[in-house]
């Protein structure tokens, strides 16, 4: 029996991301974003929290920077597990880079800061408020942007072994929990329409909410574990080569999930590429998403 939906344990895998300068992003993502550098490959790095991987660098410089007006990458999100796990890293960062600085915003399910990384490639920083406390409307999660002051959020949540860890150079590794993951991947594309198409009928995402110019989706009731936006790039069309989003994984719970989702994508006409047990297809923009269980 075959589904359309995808199972409620799917959550977000790594991004990978096309560098220009892989030591400047990875001493970024390392000692600013405080993740731990796991393993190197030649010109790929993996960064993350325990043994999960959440970022992997490849440095590709011979590729051109990406232009805004396109499809790609909105924002990595990275979910913290407590507040006061995401001021750590919220101190880390304004003390290391604070002209990244982008905005905040409290979204009622959860509260978030937003950066750019050294070259460009959007960051959100967020924690979850307890599931219990979201509102759901019709089968669509209740979302908003209210302003969040980043200097009230560290005094209310900076603790002083954190403040101490940011203010020195020494035993930064191992400071965020082990749960600090992907929580969602944002995109940017030419329609949500089409986007709604290849993301909830052929992928499996539930929609959790629309708003003008974005669609965010998400399996097992989560607030969005992907969203698209046109906000910068309505009516584009696929992605020329360049710096930037290389890679969005999607984690599923088994390889029957995997085998399942490949036949759908097949029947709906979209093509796969089977490698090691994971399958890769292609967004309507030329955004790679790669499943494996």
């Amino acid at each position: 029996m075959t589904t359309t939906t995808l199972p409620a344990t799917t959550h977000m895998g790594s991004v990978a991301l096309d560098v220009a300068d892989l030591d400047a992003m990875t001493t970024f993502y390392r000692d600013v974003l405080l993740l731990d550098q796991i393993a190197e490959r030649g010109d790929e790095i993996d960064l993350g929290r325990g043994s999960d991987v959440l970022v992997t660098l490849r440095h590709r410089p011979g590729l051109p920077r990406g232009e805004r007006r396109t499809a790609g990458l909105f924002h990595t999100a990275i979910l913290h597990d407590s507040p006061t796990s995401l001021a750590t890293t919220l101190a880390s960062f304004a003390l290391a880079r604070p002209e990244l600085y982008t905005g905040s915003g409290d979204h009622l399910v959860s509260q978030a800061f937003y950066l750019d990384d050294p070259e460009g490639n959007g960051v959100e920083l967020y924690y979850d408020r307890p599931r219990d406390t979201w509102t759901w409307d019709n089968g669509q999660v209740r979302m908003t942007t209210l302003f969040v002051d980043p200097n009230q959020f560290l005094g209310e949540h900076l603790t002083p072994q954190a403040r101490d860890f940011v203010e020195t150079a020494a035993g930064r590794r191992g400071s965020l929990p082990d749960e600090t993951v992907v929580g969602h991947v944002h995109l940017k594309v030419g329609d949500t329409a089409r986007a709604k198409d290849f993301y909830v009928d052929t992928l499996g995402f539930d929609v959790t909410s629309e708003m003008r110019g974005a669609l965010f989706v998400s399996a097992g009731g989560y607030h969005h574990h992907m969203a698209m936006n046109t906000w910068s790039s309505e009516g584009v069309g696929l992605r020329a080569p360049g710096l930037g989003l290389g890679r969005v994984d999607i984690v599923v719970p088994s390889a029957a999930d995997v085998a399942e989702l490949t036949t759908r994508a097949r029947s709906r006409g979209v093509q796969i590429r089977e490698e090691g047990g994971a399958v890769e297809l292609d967004d309507p923009w030329g955004n790679l998403v790669r499943l494996s269980a």
